[in-house]
């Protein structure tokens, strides 16, 4: 069973018809005995950084995370949820994220070039830095995903999985071990997500 953590951020209900459509039970919780009784986490979010993870903070799910990434379990974080496995945005201030992945939130507007439009939404190819990751056995080099964001994961050095050219490279895809990150969102990203979420499943 899949917990996907409900901290009152994200379109949860989306992700969990897509896990459904895969043929994946997966379960919305904020419980933290729930959270640690599931055999994968998936951590979503939308909206700005420093709230989200105050939320998570608030409902004590930060250290739940953290112990459970340091269990071994997996966890991917979408989207926001990316940004959160990183050690800090800097989205409206400085913000303090769960550091299981080494990485900065940066604003991409002063790395785009003139015309280029923020928030960055839409499909873009994927380009594979680690194609013998786990998370893309079904998934090919220049496949397209669906993005929507303002800010991007930065110096993430080896963490970087893949990335997306809008303009420059960004960070598209991160991961350490167990843990891993998507800044596009695979319930929205059609077959390729789907396919991406299945390989979840499968580890």
């Amino acid at each position: 069973m899949i917990a996907i953590i409900d901290y009152g951020v994200g379109n949860l209900f989306s992700l969990r018809h897509s896990l459904a459509a895969i043929g994946a039970e997966a379960v919305v919780t904020g419980d933290a005995g729930e959270i640690q009784r599931a055999e994968k986490l998936i951590l979503p979010g939308v909206g700005a950084f420093g709230d989200a993870a105050e939320k998570l903070r608030a409902a004590g799910l930060d250290e739940t995370v953290k112990a459970q990434a340091k269990s071994g379990k997996y966890i991917l974080g979408i989207c926001l949820g990316m940004q959160l496995l990183l050690d800090r945005s800097f989205e409206f201030g400085e913000h303090p994220g769960l550091g299981l992945i080494h990485g900065d939130v940066v604003d991409m507007s002063p790395i785009l070039p003139e015309g280029y439009k923020v928030p960055h939404i839409g499909w873009n190819a994927l380009h594979l830095r680690q194609k013998d990751h786990p998370l893309f056995r079904h998934i090919q080099e220049g496949d397209c995903v669906y993005f929507v964001h303002s800010f991007y994961g930065a110096n993430c050095g080896d963490a970087v999985l893949a990335t997306a050219e809008y303009g420059p490279e960004l960070t598209a895809a991160v991961g350490v071990e167990n843990v891993m990150g998507c800044q596009f969102h695979p319930e929205k990203s059609g077959p390729v997500g789907l396919r991406i979420l299945q390989a979840f499943c499968e580890m």
